[in-house]
């Protein structure tokens, strides 16, 4: 399916780092060794490579990844790119930040499983940055799964990363323009968290 999805000649989410990322990037330390989950045409793993970031990138697509190696190249900058999903990534590999946006694709029954793979995938001391929406958003039908379940609320992320130094949590509205995948007013979701050292 996301093969066919990415099969086409512009960036389905267009090439410019969701705007989320590029909002709150400093948060990353200088030269972080960074993980970009289920990252598709790469435009958030060149986005941070860019920033002078170690990044690591897989996507089930390699279609995505093949687009995202060429976006590399024009941007000048080296990602490691990976053709994975997420339950055949090695998530013992640590990482100072693990960065999921829109990764939604996931329900609620393998949701648990892989937050507690990228939590786990956290160093001491790392970041978890997620970006997503939030359950309203299948009403404004601007992106994202269907299913209400996928979405992310700031309880359920809590939940999810109890114990964690929570550095920002927010549930807004805005309109994104972010290829023909993602445009139009939004119902978003913003977590960023330390893993306890």
């Amino acid at each position: 399916m996301w093969d066919q999805r990415y099969d086409r000649e512009d960036y389905l989410f267009g090439k410019a780092p969701a705007a989320f990322l590029a909002d709150r990037a400093e948060v990353i330390p200088p030269g972080s060794r960074v993980l970009c989950v289920a990252d598709g045409e790469g435009r958030n793993s060149v986005f941070l490579a860019g920033l002078g970031h170690a990044v690591t990138a897989f996507d089930a697509s390699g279609v995505a990844v093949e687009k995202a190696r060429k976006l590399a190249q024009e941007a000048g900058v080296a990602v490691d790119f990976n053709v994975s999903g997420i339950e055949d990534w090695d998530w013992s590999r640590p990482f100072d930040a693990v960065v999921g946006i829109f990764i939604q694709f996931v329900g609620p029954d393998m949701r648990a499983t892989l937050f507690e793979d990228m939590a786990r995938a956290v160093s001491p001391g790392g970041l978890l940055v997620l970006h997503g929406y939030a359950p309203r958003q299948v009403e404004n039908g601007t992106g994202g799964p269907p299913q209400r379940e996928n979405m992310y609320t700031e309880d359920l992320l809590a939940d999810a990363f109890a114990g964690w130094e929570i550095l920002r949590s927010a549930d807004y509205d805005a309109i994104i323009d972010e290829g023909p995948g993602h445009s139009g007013q939004s119902a978003l979701i913003d977590f960023i968290a330390r893993k306890p050292a």
